[in-house]
């Protein structure tokens, strides 16, 4: 009766314990610019999925020579080790290991390391697939983008596969068709839940009593009365006069990440010119059967005139074969990485564009 309870109310938030942040942090910042992939383990509490503990999977050597001819096969191996039957036997064997030692043992998902924002792939789906289907339907993926959080802010995700992509997916059709039956776009495939780090009590309070280091410099005299009453430690306003806030370089993420824009875009232009061919050999075996189905009629037509048996009028299901259809699947992830990209893109441009409209006229030529 709980379980079935359980099972029936909807997962609402992610909180993950500050010491499983920090052994994702260190995992995925050591195994940059592969993909770095592990397990989490926790416990769901009416709704929200605590994660109290997690273990990365083992790295895979490859052979020299097979290294060499391909860069990106280590990185694949990596990306697609949580649903390989190796670690699948390890992750049982390490939760096995965890419940002798009285640790929460329920797995409620993996995590991986992302670069740039770029994680929705083929492979982070399917092991996504597989946790929800196989191992626990109230799983969820954790993505850790290294390059975001080496500038100081963290960025850590959690997402699941939504029921109707679920569905989809495991149909195994992503045709014209049955996305239009099912209504499915690339806005569906993820759905993102909140995630807020957790401390205990006893790790909050010992982080209240760390003593602070002493001044390396002489402290300066306060100049004015009312810089005696503030307290040091509070944040400046936003207003306050700081000379990085006249810098007018541009991110470099911001260029990376258009770079990774502009390729994406290209992708799906390829993916929009594939189906377009596609669309035109359909139309030209269509055009075929056409003819050849109006040519039997006047056949038949004519035999029956003569008092002949007439032909059959289904030969062309053997005589003629309609190209088959691409699969939309990559156009659909495809086109939510572009959307993952333009969301990046509108979170850098917010500050350079304001500084470059406050000197639009000095940067103007002849101004």
């Amino acid at each position: 009766m709980a379980e079935s309870l359980l099972r029936e109310t909807p997962l609402k938030a992610v909180q993950v314990e500050a010491l499983v942040v920090m052994k994702i942090v260190k995992h995925c910042s050591q195994a940059f610019p592969s993909t770095a992939t592990g397990s989490i383990v926790g416990m769901d509490v009416n709704g929200i999925l605590q994660v109290t503990n997690t273990f990365p999977f083992p790295a895979v050597d490859l052979p020299l020579t097979e290294s060499h001819h391909d860069s990106n096969a280590a990185s694949n191996l990596a990306a697609s080790a949580p649903r390989s039957k190796a670690n699948s036997v390890y992750q049982t064997e390490m939760i096995k290991h965890l419940r002798e030692v009285n640790v929460d043992a329920n797995n409620v998902g993996w995590y991986t390391s992302a670069n740039m924002g770029n994680f929705v792939t083929g492979n982070m789906i399917e092991n996504q697939f597989f946790y929800q289907k196989e191992l626990n339907e109230r799983t969820v993926a954790i993505v850790h983008d290294v390059s975001r959080s080496s500038q100081g802010n963290l960025t850590l995700r959690a997402f699941r596969l939504s029921p109707s992509f679920m569905a989809s997916y495991k149909e195994g059709k992503f045709t014209t068709e049955t996305l239009q039956k099912s209504k499915l776009s690339y806005k569906d495939i993820l759905v993102e839940l909140p995630l807020t780090i957790h401390n205990s009590h006893l790790l909050t309070s010992f982080l209240h009593q760390l003593p602070s280091k002493p001044p390396a410099e002489e402290l300066k005299f306060p100049s004015t009365l009312a810089s005696l009453s503030k307290d040091p430690s509070t944040p400046l306003p936003p207003l306050y006069p700081n000379l990085d806030s006249l810098d007018l370089s541009i991110d470099p993420f911001l260029e990376k990440t258009c770079d990774l824009l502009l390729d994406s875009i290209e992708t799906h232009n390829t993916e929009l010119n594939n189906y377009q061919y596609y669309q035109r050999q359909l139309g030209r075996e269509q055009a075929k059967i056409t003819a050849w189905q109006l040519k039997r009629k006047t056949e038949n037509a004519a035999r029956v005139a003569a008092k002949q048996t007439p032909l059959p009028e289904d030969e062309y299901t053997r005589l003629f074969k309609l190209p088959q259809e691409p699969s939309r699947l990559e156009a659909l992830l495809n086109s939510r990485q572009v959307e993952q990209y333009s969301r990046q893109v509108d979170g850098f441009t917010a500050s350079v564009s304001g500084k470059m409209f406050a000197v639009k006229s000095n940067l103007l030529p002849g101004a």
